[in-house]
């Protein structure tokens, strides 16, 4: 049925009315049902079908899997974020820890492998002046006994609660011997050698002293500035025990940094 004010056949049937699509125009159905049925053509009834679809509201969507998986990840997003924020305790601990580890490590180090002294008299002028700041390895004679010409850090016999730096001059079984300043040693074998002095830069030796004859595993200590060192030649008790010795002293590391020889 075509519309009889526009002639369209764009028609859509509500009931027994007609509503012409094309001009608006409202028409009542006076056709038989079998008439009706033949007159709309499936593209017309489609026509019809997608314009009342348009006049309906359209149904709320159902959020889809990918909105799903979105809102997830921000879940998980939000719950890192939480877990990232900044604990005070935890910041802390964190800053102080390589704190803690290097000082114990620094002790360790002190007490197990290194002493660290500082000369206060001028006994080892020239090798060591006022003031220097040394380290000495405590590993040096665990395997090794010391040599002659070693200078070393050691427990001061007549009061161990003080440590002395000195040179090793007479080795155990040794008999030492000063004569008008240069020194003299008879070894274990019998033989006497005057000893090198190359070291001592500071004064010009004299004085005669001794013989001391050294006992078995103890050593004969003088200092380099052989006119103004207290060491064994003063001393109540003369000799240093090789287990008295704290260690060899290796290099000065203040004011300047250079071996100790």
């Amino acid at each position: 049925m075509k519309c009889t004010k526009c002639g369209s056949d764009a028609v859509m049937k509500d009931g027994d009315w007609l509503t012409c699509l094309n001009c608006g125009n409202v028409m009542f159905d006076t056709r038989r049902p079998e008439e009706t049925a033949a007159e709309i053509s499936p593209t017309k009834l489609l026509e019809q079908m997608e314009a009342a679809a348009a006049q309906e509201e359209a149904p709320p969507l159902r959020r889809t899997r990918p909105e799903k998986k979105r809102k997830s990840r921000r879940k998980a997003k939000a719950a890192a974020d939480k877990a990232e924020e900044k604990n005070p305790v935890k910041d802390i601990v964190d800053f102080m820890l390589p704190i803690v580890i290097a000082v114990i490590l620094a002790l360790l180090l002190k007490t197990l492998v290194f002493a660290n002294a500082v000369v206060p008299s001028g006994s080892m002028l020239s090798t060591i002046e006022i003031g220097d700041r040394i380290v000495a390895s405590r590993l040096a004679y665990i395997t090794n006994d010391p040599q002659r010409y070693d200078v070393v850090i050691f427990k001061y016999p007549d009061d161990e609660r003080q440590n002395y730096v000195k040179r090793i001059i007479g080795l155990p079984g040794e008999t030492v011997e000063i004569k008008d300043g240069t020194v003299y040693v008879t070894q274990t074998n019998g033989k006497t050698i005057q000893l090198r002095d190359d070291f001592v830069t500071y004064c010009t030796p004299v004085g005669d002293y001794g013989p001391y004859k050294v006992p078995e595993d103890s050593y004969f200590m003088m200092g380099d500035n052989r006119n103004d060192s207290e060491d064994s030649r003063f001393w109540d008790h003369k000799f240093v025990k090789k287990k008295k010795i704290v260690g060899k002293v290796v290099f000065c590391y203040y004011p300047s940094i250079h071996k100790i020889k």
